[in-house]
């Protein structure tokens, strides 16, 4: 496994490698590395002839009130997963080499990018999509492995490479649990022990709710949830939406396939 920490050195490594007609898979990751990681990273090594995990803390996608500096780094131990999956690169960019003084170009998924959460954290999703087109252009990732528990992202990622014409597949990955049902995620880091065992409520409330979808409509469904997750200690509800599993649409009684998207 090799480290790499400047940009043009990453592109000069994996120009080499299309050259040669491997196959590049792109793990993007803001460190903190765990369980769902490892399984994109599993995932990457099955499919492709060389894996690459970007470990990038990414200032563009905080805002305001949010704490960029206290956002868990575990570069250490970050390094030694990824050596324990056997993978070959590890791409560590500095702020100032993927962020010039002077940077003024970002890219946009609009509409998809102003629902959900993004109607709570302006120019959070501007801030994700600017830094994996660049890495997507620093790598020639021929694939692209995103899970899907942050799944507005993941369609916002999937639009964006699909409308700009990118040579990287985006490839969804099932989300990885803990027992109690809560998805695994770097930023459980931010909970207390009381927080972490209150949000293990929301995972029970929807699969719960997934069994009335093939008896009740939509809207008493999502009444049905709302009364239960405003009842879970100390949580405040932002959104729940029952929505069209493609494109984040509201789901109506024709919809097919639905996704239903809370945020406490």
């Amino acid at each position: 496994m090799r480290i790499i920490k400047n940009v043009l050195q990453m592109q000069k490594v994996a120009l080499n490698h299309v050259k040669n007609g491997d196959k590049i898979g792109l793990v993007p990751t803001m460190g903190a590395l765990h369980e769902g990681h490892s399984s994109l990273i599993a995932k990457s090594k099955k499919n492709d002839d060389i894996t690459i995990v970007s470990i990038f803390v990414n200032p563009m996608q905080f805002v305001v009130d949010e704490d960029y500096l206290k956002y868990p780094r575990t570069i250490e131990k970050d390094v030694e997963i990824c050596r324990k999956n056997h993978t070959d690169y590890v791409f560590v960019p500095t702020v100032n080499d993927m962020f010039s003084v002077n940077h003024k170009t970002f890219v946009e998924v609009k509409t998809l990018q102003d629902i959900l959460c993004g109607k709570f954290r302006p120019s959070y999703f501007r801030g994700i999509v600017t830094v994996v087109v660049k890495l997507f252009n620093m790598s020639y990732a021929d694939r692209g492995y995103f899970g899907m528990k942050d799944f507005q992202q993941f369609k916002i990622i999937e639009k964006m490479a699909k409308d700009l014409n990118f040579r990287t597949k985006i490839i969804p990955c099932p989300i990885v649990r803990e027992r109690s049902g809560l998805a695994i995620s770097s930023e459980n880091y931010y909970l207390s022990i009381e927080e972490n065992k209150a949000s293990e409520n929301i995972s029970r409330i929807l699969k719960e709710a997934s069994k009335d979808f093939k008896v009740k409509d939509l809207n008493f469904v999502k009444e049905s949830v709302l009364d239960k997750l405003k009842k879970i200690p100390d949580g405040k509800v932002d959104y729940a939406e029952i929505l069209d599993f493609n494109d984040l649409s509201f789901a109506g009684k024709n919809t097919r396939k639905v996704v239903f998207a809370v945020a406490i």
